[in-house]
């Protein structure tokens, strides 16, 4: 296995007309040792080659032991995930200047957003009306059972009014709270624009916290 590491080391010692360096290193013991070839006491030193006039034409770095090279490859990993996380935030903050070259233009996509919600929120204070007139005359036929069990029938439609309510309420407090979400997330987005716009290097900003995750989808 090191001969065929010291291949290719040999190949660089080798000089246009195909002349040999001089191998040389001080081994474990202290002793400098020299040849025409890479030494073998040596392998996990530093080699230098020389020309014929004591110049160094190489430095051969050490033979790396198992352990050494996968630290190197882990290195090598984490170098490539940070170069690749790098070019991705520059592409992002390129995208997000693109989409929005001004403030005017992200307000007006926050609104956008907001509207969406502000949509069903109207159609959610819509229907607890609805509900509530709906309510009115069950809970007048109620009246006439006072003291009494209500029959099922008219116990059932309570029940069902009771329920469907209750679904509206929680989906009135979902939407404001999806009203907070988005707009946590575009103040988010536009202090990093802010920052952009005046200079900021594509990809230098730090990632923001994320926001909260989005409230469930309103009942309908």
């Amino acid at each position: 296995m090191l001969v065929a590491l010291w291949l290719p080391l040999v190949a660089v010692a080798e000089g246009p007309a195909g002349s040999t360096g001089i191998y040389t290193c001080v081994d474990g013991h202290g002793r400098r040792l020299t040849s025409d070839r890479p030494i073998a006491e040596c392998t996990s030193r530093e080699q230098r080659v020389l020309n014929r006039d004591g110049s160094v034409r190489q430095v051969v770095p050490p033979v790396l032991t198992a352990e050494e090279r996968a630290e190197r490859d882990a290195a090598e990993r984490r170098a490539e995930l940070a170069r690749a996380a790098q070019a991705d935030a520059v592409r992002r903050d390129r995208n997000l200047v693109a989409r929005f070259p001004n403030e005017a233009a992200h307000n007006k996509a926050r609104e956008a957003a907001l509207d969406t919600v502000r949509l069903a929120m109207k159609a959610t204070e819509m229907r607890v009306k609805e509900l509530a007139a709906e309510r009115k005359p069950l809970l007048d036929e109620s009246e006439f059972y006072k003291g009494k069990p209500l029959p099922a029938r008219l116990k059932q439609q309570l029940d069902a009014n009771d329920a469907a309510t209750a679904a509206q309420r929680q989906a009135t407090s979902a939407q404001a709270l999806e009203l907070e979400r988005i707009n946590r997330l575009y103040d988010t987005e536009l202090d990093r624009l802010r920052r952009l716009w005046a200079g900021a290097p594509l990809g230098s900003i730090p990632p923001a916290a994320p926001p909260a995750a989005s409230a469930a989808p309103a009942a309908r």
